[in-house]
């Protein structure tokens, strides 16, 4: 997966900002990068995606106290939103406190007819080993849902909304005349498109109270690090207008990122694994049986005589498998001759014993090596 930029970095801001001056910053860095001010710029769009996602991060405190605390891997579980799969539209309504002034940009009105609720990401960390069998992970998060109290209205129990009178109930309004006409959110509903008299005093008006949820999420065998499964449904509840069960419009969904653990004795290559296997010096050159490490467990595997140093052998089926045929790869060992460091007396004579017999001739790699050194000095 990519590495994701320092929010700090991206709103240009220290780390000692005030709210104010994190506010500020977005605004101008939303202004400068807004798709509307920049069409057909994919990476303008990029970076008001990004700007956005940081900004949710570091206006809110206890997002804030825990990514100073503990980076990127403390929002895990925290609710974040998936921006990069959010319209500038989506994006524009949930912070139409910021772009209300900002005339003309972004669709964002919330009246009319119901709106899909926002998409929300989380990641889940597995083991290679889990890759090889598939696996069920329970996966814990916060989103903002319905308020109990007011079923989501935002209006104290007894009451309801009213459209707003500002608007019409469509939630933006135009400004301006003659040709130089804009369209912006509603001042007043801030594009809801309807206007509250009592609020509810649990959720103050907002009609969302964050809620934790506990999921268990099929991870499939030959999943790849950073690949991203959908869980329809389980993202925010929509807006009012086209009613699901809780009141509003259709919920998002939760993408669960993939993050596969790098293992300690395996390095996979598409559905292949690679292994390196250090052996003696006498069993490489004299052959043998030896033990090797597979993600089902141990199995024996045959040196001939002579096995050379970064030989490697393959043995198919002993991969993972692949995601879509489930058929496994193979597994790839590499000889790694390793010499010994401290020689026992009698050892270090057998060794003297050997090098006296030693004898380029049974070692043709030597050989060849130093043939092709002297004829280059002859020539």
């Amino acid at each position: 997966m990519a590495t994701k930029r320092d929010y700090y970095e991206i709103l240009s801001v220290e780390r000692t900002a005030s709210s104010d001056e994190i506010k500020r910053s977005y605004r101008r860095l939303a202004m400068k990068y807004h798709p509307d001010r920049n069409p057909d710029d994919a990476q303008a769009e990029t970076r008001f995606k990004e700007c956005s996602e940081a900004y949710e991060v570091l206006s809110d405190a206890d997002r804030r106290g825990r990514y100073d605390q503990y980076g990127h891997e403390g929002l895990r579980g925290a609710g974040m939103h998936d921006f990069s799969r959010m319209n500038s539209g989506d994006i524009f309504s949930m912070f139409a406190d910021i772009f209300g002034q900002m005339g003309g940009m972004g669709g964002g009105a919330r009246g009319g007819a119901g709106q899909r609720g926002y998409d929300l990401e989380t990641q889940v960390d597995i083991t290679l080993h889990d890759v090889a069998t598939g696996v069920d992970q329970e996966v814990e998060f916060t989103r903002q849902d319905h308020c109990p109290t007011c079923s989501g209205s935002g209006a104290k129990p007894g009451t309801k909304p009213k459209p707003c009178v500002t608007c019409g109930g469509h939630g933006r309004v135009r400004v301006g005349g003659g040709f130089f006409q804009m369209v912006q959110t509603c001042p007043d509903c801030r594009g809801k498109g309807s206007t509250i008299s009592e609020h509810c005093s649990d959720c103050r008006g907002s009609g969302r109270k964050p809620k934790k949820r506990v999921l268990h999420v099929k991870i499939p065998a030959g999943i790849h690090d950073g690949q991203v499964i959908r869980v329809t449904g389980e993202g925010e509840p929509g807006s009012p207008g086209s009613p699901d069960s809780a009141g509003g419009g259709m919920r998002g969904d939760l993408h669960v990122i993939v993050h596969v653990e790098e293992d300690k004795f395996f390095k996979r290559e598409e559905d292949d694994l690679h292994l390196q296997l250090p052996v003696s010096f006498a069993l490489a050159a004299l052959g043998g049986k030896h033990t090797a490490p597979t993600l089902d467990g141990e199995m024996d595997i045959k040196l001939k005589p002579g096995t050379q140093h970064g030989e490697e052998l393959r043995f198919p089926g002993k991969g993972v498998p692949n995601l879509r045929s489930q058929r496994r790869g193979d597994l790839v060992v590499s000889i790694m001759i390793e010499i010994p460091r401290k020689l026992d007396k009698k050892q270090a004579q057998l060794l003297r014993e050997y090098a006296e017999t030693e004898d380029v001739e049974v070692m043709p790699e030597s050989k060849g090596f130093w043939e092709r050194f002297r004829q280059t000095l002859k020539n």
